[in-house]
């Protein structure tokens, strides 16, 4: 097997696929990357066993063939180098690698290829296309809120539904819950829910263009990512997902609304004297203003008040700190709109106006 790459090129493959293998382990086949060479195409092949990588790159083949290199010492040689083509040779069980500017050879171990995992087959798979923004937007409005408890694995990932046109994505932990629903299928057959795993889903958020589509078929217990060369794909979450729509309060009796940005750089200062176990801060709502209060420590306290529109009853609200700076770091309106009835129940954070994606904190004992 020998071909020629430009090592530009190449870099910016294995990098994704460093991402996605499970191991550094020169040990482990999984540590790996699987590369065919044929037809002046490189197929680079990387899995963890539960999310799977391939795309293809354009090279100068002078002899065809297969094999797996380790990746983690791969894409240090490539760092290495200048810009510019290397050549890649392999012989038995040893793969020699040297640029043409410099008088420099890596010779690496390879594993067999017979070893390497075999990736689900995706013939017959009906896939169907979104607009590559509109999906990443609903992943950034949900994916943070993920479950880490693997106690609770069928929280461990964004549940995908489609309900008539729409696509429904929702995440919580127990304690917060993110949802968005988009009107994006126009005659898609339907498909059954799903637990997608986080991991699949930041890859397609890093790697994913704004532009064009994004191509999705959910089949079984697999998910399928195509976007330009790439394909991604995951092995679901085994699982039944809480019943959402219970979650979330059809009315609310009370509302205030405030400036988003304010409100972050508030709770930001406030943050700073947080205790960080708990992260409990206090939401004291009066005529016109709301009153942001770190939880008294043996290291102080702080507090900041900033205007709101609000006409009620004083009432004060305890809740997480980071429940409330994750989604407000990717609302994009201006103006936010926090809904409660009463103290102790869930309260509705929304952009102002009203858009496709809602998030409902739980609030905290007051301490």
């Amino acid at each position: 097997m020998k071909f020629i790459f430009d090592k530009d090129a190449m870099l910016k493959e294995i990098a994704i696929a460093q991402e996605i293998i499970a191991t550094k382990n020169a040990l482990s086949i999984l540590s790996n990357v699987f590369l065919i060479a044929e037809n002046d195409t490189l197929t680079i092949k990387a899995t963890d066993i539960k999310v799977n990588f391939v795309t293809q790159i354009p090279i100068e083949v002078e002899e065809e063939g297969s094999t797996t290199v380790f990746c983690d010492k791969f894409i240090s040689i490539l760092n290495s180098l200048p810009s510019g083509e290397v050549e890649f040779n392999q012989s038995n069980t040893n793969i020699k690698i040297k640029p043409t500017t410099k008088k420099v050879q890596f010779t690496l171990k390879s594993m067999a290829t017979d070893k390497f995992p075999e990736f689900a087959s995706e013939e017959n798979i009906s896939y169907f296309d979104i607009p590559a923004k509109e999906f990443k937007d609903m992943v950034t409005q949900t994916i943070f809120a993920v479950s880490d408890d693997e106690t609770r694995f069928f929280m461990n990932g964004v549940y995908f539904e489609k309900k008539d046109d729409n696509l429904i994505l929702v995440a919580t932990d127990g304690r917060r819950l993110a949802f968005i629903s988009k009107p994006v299928f126009q005659g898609i057959d339907t498909f059954e829910p799903a637990i997608v795993p986080p991991k699949i889903l930041s890859s397609i958020l890093k790697h994913a263009s704004s532009e064009g589509n994004i191509s999705i078929a959910i089949i079984e217990k697999m998910i399928f990512f195509k976007f330009d060369s790439y394909s991604f794909s995951s092995v679901l979450i085994d699982g039944q997902f809480p019943n959402y729509s219970r979650v979330i309060p059809e009315a609310q009796d009370h509302h205030f609304m405030l400036n988003r940005q304010e409100l972050l750089e508030a709770l930001k200062r406030v943050g700073l004297l947080v205790e960080q176990k708990s992260r409990r801060i206090y939401f004291g709502l009066s005529d016109g203003m709301l009153t942001i209060t770190s939880q008294e420590s043996d290291i102080g306290t702080a507090k900041e008040e900033i205007p709101c529109e609000y006409s009620g009853d004083e009432i004060t609200i305890a809740m997480n700190l980071l429940y409330l700076l994750e989604p407000l770091k990717v609302i994009n309106s201006d103006q936010i709109k926090f809904e409660f009835t009463e103290a102790m129940k869930a309260v509705t954070l929304k952009p102002n106006p009203e858009s496709d994606f809602l998030h409902i904190i739980m609030p905290m004992q007051m301490e």
